[in-house]
């Protein structure tokens, strides 16, 4: 067998993994889209509040298998927890101490809501269609996130780049935590 042929076989095989590789990306990518789509419209759609938070849960569990294809594991490891974890449960919580019901029928103004979601479409595909989408890049690059890690990365980014803003957000869930304890105190005294 000449040195050619054993080369080009060899490249064929290679470009053969690349493009499965790729290909299977892009079907992975199609499926957590078009899952995601389907339980959100179901979210919103679904009469019943139960349904409702299963189908977002099974959304929160796409959108963190999105980040894992973009190679962000941290960030699907924070999706879920903090999402699919937390806030779920809570927005359930709320559901059951409200003790909310299947909706008995949709309401009048549903016919406006369509046409106000057309016209915000509308307005979106008209803003993507008028932006050039050229961003520079950034300070961690793929291979300076290879050398450090994920979590470094974001972590030594929130801790300098972005403390101020952090420490802001903290201090509005603590005035917020402490406002829900004080309602909370308000509704059991006046019992």
């Amino acid at each position: 067998m000449s040195p050619f042929l054993t080369w080009l076989e060899r490249s064929i095989l290679h470009t053969r993994k690349r493009v499965g590789d790729h290909l299977m990306t892009q079907l992975l990518f199609f499926y957590f889209a078009g899952v995601i789509i389907v339980t959100a419209i179901y979210v919103i759609a679904s009469r019943n509040p139960i349904y409702s938070a299963l189908s977002l849960l099974v959304m929160f569990f796409h959108v963190a298998g999105l980040y894992v294809l973009l190679n962000a594991e941290f960030i699907a490891a924070i999706q879920v927890i903090v999402y699919a974890g937390a806030i779920l449960v809570l927005y359930l919580f709320v559901v059951m101490l409200l003790n909310l019901r299947q909706e008995e029928r949709y309401h009048r103004h549903f016919a406006l809501g369509i046409f106000l979601g057309l016209v915000i479409f509308v307005e979106i595909v008209l803003a993507f269609a008028q932006t050039k989408f050229s961003g520079t890049q950034g300070d961690f690059t793929a291979a300076k996130l290879k050398e450090l890690g994920d979590t470094q990365a974001i972590g030594q980014t929130m801790y300098t780049t972005y403390l101020f803003p952090f420490e802001v957000a903290s201090l509005i869930l603590l005035v917020a935590m402490v406002g829900a304890i004080v309602l909370a105190k308000k509704g059991i005294i006046e019992k």
